[in-house]
């Protein structure tokens, strides 16, 4: 990215930035990369040093007061809300109302507004789908991460300048894997598995740590919510003792330390999209448990293995799922076709700025 130092446009960039969540600093990376010359950034983020290691000098106003974020539209000349799926009420109504108030003040102040990278959905209230049904039109222009936002985009906005590509992250640089250590998850707590579900995947785990006398690392993507998840799952007695022992916890604190991890690892077991993505990114042996349906999409499109977490497989079906990509790292080539496809959201955004 550019910076003007005279004649800026200032731009305000929407999403769940500096929330300790690495997927979503990863997008915020990738788009002020793929900002048009002469943008300047003003980040919704929860404070200035959260967002400094991807722009030193970015001005901030904090995500977390409606009221300031409102009031920042009247500094900025364009609205860009970057990646993930902001518009979906499976978080809560209020994070989907947050953003539609802001689309629509956006546009009430003469605002062009930009969807980058974007998820739509899942919209799950009836209230919901009307009310984006009625805002997306108003927006100026949009790139999709999926085939099924593209297309329900499609038919609630057909006038709305529309494109399509693998999620943003995939256009970060590829790295080497070396293997040959680990068994690397990244999980997060989820509804869909209850006690019996826990002890069935903790014990496939455990059966093939033993089996390779492996070391686990359980990588905190999301810092708040991941980073407990093997104390709280051992305080609920769901754990092997074998697998306790060869356990830890990795919070990294950057992008490059979440590489580093997954780049000796003999297999990655990703619950998270963006851990999936990063990981694939080092071309590591995979096989991904989805929780949600964006997940299935990246796994599959990457040429992933999966498991849904509902039903949960046996734990001899996931162990001869996980044996058959064991130290089996992905093509480059492959892998590379997606980052060129991914290029989409940067090309569109400057054409249509």
């Amino acid at each position: 990215m550019t910076v003007g130092t005279t004649k800026a446009t200032v731009v305000l960039l929407c999403g769940y930035y500096g929330e300790d969540n690495l997927g979503d600093d990863a997008l915020l990376q990738v788009l002020l990369e793929d900002l048009p010359w002469g943008c300047r950034p003003l980040i919704t983020a929860r404070n200035s040093v959260s967002v400094q290691p991807f722009c030193a000098d970015a001005m901030v106003v904090n995500r977390r007061s409606i009221r300031a974020v409102l009031g920042s539209v009247n500094r900025v000349q364009a609205v860009i809300f970057g990646g993930g799926s902001l518009l979906q009420d499976s978080t809560s109504q209020k994070s989907l109302f947050y953003y539609l108030v802001l689309i629509i003040w956006s546009r009430c102040r003469g605002r062009r507004v930009f969807l980058w990278g974007q998820g739509l959905g899942p919209l799950d209230h009836r209230l919901s789908r009307l009310i984006v049904h009625w805002v997306l039109p108003l927006c100026t222009s949009a790139s999709w991460r999926d085939q099924r936002s593209f297309d329900l985009a499609r038919r609630w906005a057909p006038r709305l300048p529309s494109c399509i590509g693998p999620d943003p992250v995939w256009q970060m640089p590829m790295q080497s894997w070396t293997g040959g250590v680990s068994i690397v998850l990244s999980w997060r707590p989820t509804p869909l598995l209850d006690g019996k579900g826990w002890r069935g995947l903790l014990s496939a785990v455990d059966q093939l740590a033993s089996e390779l006398d492996a070391p686990v690392h359980w990588l905190a993507f999301h810092q708040h919510q991941d980073a407990n998840l093997l104390n709280d799952l051992c305080d609920l007695d769901l754990v092997p003792e074998t697998l306790i022992q060869r356990s830890n916890t990795v919070v990294p604190n950057s992008i490059q330390e979440v590489f580093d991890a997954v780049r000796e690892a003999r297999i990655v077991l990703p619950m998270r999209l963006h851990a999936l993505i990063l990981a694939r990114l080092t071309c590591c042996p995979m096989a991904a448990l989805s929780y949600d349906p964006k997940v299935e999409a990246a796994a599959s499109m990457s040429g992933v293995v999966w498991s849904s977490l509902r039903p949960l497989p046996s734990t001899d079906q996931l162990i001869t799922q996980w044996r058959s990509v064991l130290d089996q790292p992905a093509d480059p080539n492959a892998v590379q076709q997606i980052r060129d496809q991914a290029s989409a959201h940067a090309g569109w955004l400057k054409r249509h700025f």
